[in-house]
C-alpha cells in the first residue's frame, strides 16, 4: 500500500497536467483552484500505473478527482472497446454521474453510455456495434452482460484501461460487495491486460482493508490518496422525547384524540426548525419515514403553507424519488427529504442546511456518510440533530430501561464521531450463496468449465477465498445431487448446467444476488406510486398511508398484483418487511459504558436528554453496575458484556449450548429464567473451558439468510460461520473472565 504525500512538491501543478479541453472546461466554470484531493489524484493517476484509492469527505470533488486525469489518459485512445468501466451501487447515481460527465465527454469526443435496466436501449445498441469511451454500469448489469452476451462482453470489456468503483465503502461487506469482487476477477480473466482499478469512497475506517478489497492479489500496489482538507465546523444537538407506556405503535399514524407521542413532538420540532430550507431527515425504517412524512404534511396543511416534506425510500416509484432529488438539487424551493438509507450514498442533491437523525445512531460509518450531506460549502457549518425516543418508566419496567441506553448510545456516537472512528467492514454471511451464483454464471458464460478452473477463478483471491477446495467440492457435489440438479458433469470432467440450473440462470432475477420479494404495485390515475410487500392484506375500501399521502383502495387486480388507489384523509401505514436492527460495534458498546461511568454533561444535549443521561447514570450506580455486570430482571438475568452485537451473539450461542435460553442485547445477553448466581456458575464453565467455535455453530438456527442458501449444504454454512467468528470464539473465555471479575 502506497500513501501519497501532499502534492505541493510537484514541479507542475495537477491542473497543468490535464488535457487542454479539460483545462478550458475548468476555466469556464471559474474554479479558483483544484481541491486538495483532486490535485493529489491527478498526480497518482497520470504519473504511475498503480491502482488508486481516493478517500475524501462527501462533496470533496472525488468524481472529478478520478475522471479528470482518467479522461486525460484515454483522450487519444483509438482501440475499439470501452476504455473506462464505472461501477455504481445505484442506478440513480449512474444517471447523476452521466449528467455530470456528458458535457465534458462530448467536448472531448469521448462516448459515454449508461448501462442499467432503465437506461435507453438505443444507446446500448450503438455501444454494442462500436464500443468506445465510458460505460456507467451496476454490478447486476455486468452480470447480465457476461451471462447473456459473452461475445459482446469480451468485445466491449476486454481492453479496459480503468475500472472505477464508486461508493467503495458500500461494497466492502454485504452480498453485493462479494458479487462485485467476483465480477472484477472475471473481468481481469477476460482482459488482455488487467485494467487499473480506481476506488472512490467518503467513509472508510481502515484504508488498508479497502486497498485489500480493491486489489486482493496485491494490496501494496494500491496508491492511497487521502484528502488533507479540513472538515467543516460541526454544530449538533441531541434532543430526547418520551413515549408513555400506553403507546403500542410508536411509528403509527398520528392519533389526534390521545396524548402526543414522541414522534408527534419530534414532528413539531422538525416542522418548526427545518421548514424554509433544504434538509435531510433519516428516519430508519420505511414505516417510520411514512409516519413522519405524514405528520409533517398534516402540519403544513393546518398552517396553510405549502408542504416541503417528502418521503424517500426503496418502495416508492423511481419517478417520485427523482422528483424529490431534483427539488433538493435545484434548491429553488425549500425541501426536506425524509428518508431511509436511500439518500446516504453520493447522489448529487446539492448541499443541505442540516441533517436530522431519528433514533440514536447504530453505525458511525452511516452517521458520517449522512452528515457529509451538510456543510458542503466552504465556510458553512455542518448541522446535525439527533432525536432520541425513550419510554416513560413504570413500576414493572425492566431495570435495563432505567439506564436510558438510547440517550447513552446517542452520546457515545457523538463522542466517537468527534474522534473520527469508523467501523471496519464485517465478515459477510453470503459467501456460499455468491460462490454458488457465480459458479452457475461462469458455466453459462463459458458453456461449461472444469472444477479446478472454476475454483481458481472464483476463490483464488479476495473475499470468496474463504472457501477452501474441500468446501468447494462439497458445494459442487450438492449442486449436482439428484435433489438439486443445478449442474452435471460430462465424461471429460467439464461441468455443465443441469435441468434446474438452466431454469435458474434463465430467470430475469438471477442477475441480482439479493432477494426481491413479490409486491403489490400501487397506482393512482395511471401513475405508479411504488410498491408494498404482498404480505399486506388488501381490499377495496381499505385506507393506507403511502408516499406522504393517505389513499383509499378502489380496485385490486390480484393476478397482476396491482392496487388502484385514490386520495383519502384517514388511513394506516402499510406493513413493510421487518427492519432488523443494525448490529453495533464493540467500540460503540464500550463507549456507552464510558458515558455511563462519566460525570461530564455534554453541551449538545437538550434539557430532556440531559435528564435522561443523569437518570441512566444514577441507575447505573444504584443497580451496582459500576461494580457488577449482572442485573436481575424478574426471573431473568442480564449479563452486560459491554461488547458489540457479534460478540454477544457468540456468547449467547455458547450459553445456549450449556442449556440456557438467551436473548442478544446491544451491550450483552439476557438469560431467561436464570438467577444471577446460576448465570455466574455457567459463565465460570465458559471461562474455564470455552466451547469450540465449531460446536457453538451447531446451535445457530438462522444460517440460511442469503438468496441461494437453501441450495447450500448446511454443514458448509456452519463451517463458514465458525470461521467468520473464530476470533470472537478465541476471545470467549477472556470475555467470560472479564464479566466474572466484576462479580468478585
Amino acid at each position: 500500500m502506497i500513501i501519497l504525500p501532499a502534492s505541493g512538491s510537484e514541479e507542475r501543478s495537477g491542473f497543468d497536467k490535464l488535457h487542454e479541453t479539460i483545462r478550458r472546461w475548468i476555466w469556464e466554470r471559474k474554479w479558483e483552484e483544484l481541491r486538495d484531493v483532486q490535485d493529489k489524484a491527478i498526480a497518482a493517476i497520470l504519473n504511475g500505473e498503480n491502482d488508486v484509492l481516493i478517500a475524501a469527505a462527501t462533496a470533496a470533488g472525488k468524481t472529478e478527482a478520478a475522471f479528470l486525469p482518467i479522461l486525460t489518459k484515454v483522450a487519444d485512445r483509438k482501440e475499439s472497446g470501452f476504455s473506462v468501466l464505472y461501477v455504481s451501487p445505484l442506478k440513480a447515481l449512474i444517471n447523476d454521474q452521466f449528467r455530470r460527465l456528458d458535457d465534458l465527454c462530448e467536448r472531448m469526443e469521448i462516448d459515454v453510455v449508461r448501462w442499467h435496466g432503465d437506461a435507453p436501449q438505443s444507446a446500448k445498441q450503438r455501444a454494442r456495434r462500436d464500443p468506445r469511451g465510458l460505460v456507467l454500469i451496476t454490478p447486476e448489469s455486468i452480470e447480465a452482460m457476461l451471462l447473456r452476451r459473452p461475445g459482446d462482453a469480451k468485445a466491449m470489456l476486454a481492453s479496459l484501461d480503468f475500472i472505477v468503483v464508486d461508493e467503495l465503502h458500500a461494497f466492502l461487506d454485504g452480498p453485493r460487495g462479494l458479487h462485485l469482487a467476483s465480477l472484477l476477477r472475471r473481468l481481469d480473466d477476460l482482459a488482455v491486460k488487467p485494467a487499473r482499478r480506481i476506488g472512490l469512497s467518503a467513509t472508510i475506517g481502515d484504508l488498508a482493508v479497502a486497498a485489500l478489497w480493491l486489489r486482493p492479489e496485491n494490496p501494496s500496489y494500491v496508491a492511497i490518496v487521502e484528502s488533507a482538507a479540513d472538515s467543516p465546523e460541526l454544530r449538533l444537538q441531541v434532543r430526547a422525547y418520551a413515549d408513555s407506556e400506553e403507546v403500542e405503535d410508536s411509528d403509527g399514524l398520528e392519533n389526534e384524540e390521545g396524548p402526543p407521542t414522541a414522534l408527534d413532538l419530534i414532528a413539531d420540532h422538525v416542522f418548526a426548525n427545518l421548514r424554509g430550507s433544504n434538509n435531510l431527515a433519516f428516519a430508519g425504517s420505511r414505516k417510520r419515514v411514512e409516519a413522519l412524512a405524514d405528520r409533517l404534511r398534516i402540519r403544513s396543511e393546518k398552517a396553510a403553507v405549502p408542504n416541503e416534506f417528502f418521503p424517500h425510500h426503496g418502495s416508492l416509484s423511481r419517478e417520485l424519488r427523482e422528483e424529490l432529488e431534483d427539488r433538493l438539487k435545484k434548491g429553488d424551493v425549500p425541501t426536506t427529504g425524509v428518508a431511509t438509507t436511500t439518500l446516504e450514498l453520493g447522489i448529487d442533491i446539492g448541499s443541505v442546511k442540516s441533517v436530522a437523525q431519528i433514533g440514536a445512531p447504530r453505525s458511525l460509518a452511516s452517521l458520517r456518510q449522512r452528515l457529509g450531506r451538510s456543510g458542503r460549502r466552504r465556510g458553512i457549518p455542518a448541522v446535525l440533530r439527533i432525536y432520541v425516543r425513550e419510554r416513560s418508566l413504570a413500576a414493572d419496567s425492566d431495570p435495563l430501561d432505567r439506564l436510558r441506553l438510547e440517550t447513552v448510545r446517542a452520546t457515545a456516537s457523538v463522542r466517537l464521531l468527534i474522534e473520527r472512528f469508523v467501523e471496519p467492514p464485517s465478515t459477510d454471511s453470503a459467501t456460499a450463496t455468491v460462490v454458488l451464483h457465480q459458479t452457475l454464471s461462469v458455466i453459462v458464460q463459458e458453456g461449461g468449465a472444469r472444477a479446478d478452473r472454476l475454483y481458481r477463478l472464483l476463490c483464488g483471491a479476495g473475499p470468496l477465498s474463504a472457501l477452501d477446495k474441500t468446501d468447494y467440492v462439497e458445494l459442487l457435489r450438492t449442486m449436482a445431487s439428484p435433489e438439486q440438479r443445478l449442474i452435471e458433469q460430462a465424461p471429460d470432467g467439464t461441468i455443465m448446467l443441469g435441468e434446474i440450473g438452466e431454469q435458474l440462470t434463465s430467470a430475469r432475477d438471477f442477475y441480482a444476488i439479493f432477494s426481491t420479494d413479490e409486491e403489490w404495485r400501487l397506482v393512482s390515475g395511471g401513475r405508479t406510486l411504488g410498491t408494498i410487500p404482498v404480505s399486506n392484506p388488501v381490499g377495496v375500501g381499505a385506507v393506507i398511508s403511502f408516499a406522504g399521502q393517505r389513499w383509499r383502495i378502489v380496485a385490486v387486480d390480484d393476478r397482476g398484483k396491482v392496487i388502484e388507489v385514490e386520495r383519502h384523509r384517514s388511513g394506516k401505514i402499510p406493513k413493510f418487511d421487518a427492519l432488523m436492527n443494525e448490529p453495533i460495534h464493540d467500540r460503540l458498546a464500550t463507549e456507552m459504558q464510558t458515558v455511563l461511568s462519566s460525570t461530564e454533561i455534554p453541551a449538545y444535549l437538550d434539557g430532556a436528554a440531559t435528564d435522561f443521561l443523569e437518570q441512566g447514570r444514577a441507575a447505573y450506580k444504584l443497580l451496582g453496575l459500576d461494580q457488577s455486570r449482572f442485573l436481575r430482571a424478574g426471573k431473568d438475568t442480564h449479563i452486560l458484556t459491554w461488547r458489540g452485537t457479534d460478540a454477544n451473539s457468540v456468547l449467547a450461542f455458547a450459553l445456549v449450548s450449556a442449556g440456557l435460553e438467551c436473548v442478544v442485547l446491544d451491550v450483552g445477553v439476557t438469560v431467561i429464567e436464570t438467577t444471577p448466581d446460576e448465570a455466574v456458575a455457567i459463565l465460570r464453565q465458559v471461562a474455564e473451558r470455552p466451547p469450540d467455535i465449531q460446536s457453538i455453530a451447531g446451535f445457530v438456527e438462522n444460517l440460511r439468510t442469503a438468496k441461494f442458501d437453501e441450495m447450500v449444504p448446511e454443514t458448509l454454512l456452519r463451517r463458514l460461520w465458525a470461521r467468520a467468528h473464530s476470533r470472537i470464539g478465541q476471545d470467549l473465555g477472556m470475555v467470560a473472565r472479564e464479566v466474572l471479575a466484576s462479580k468478585l
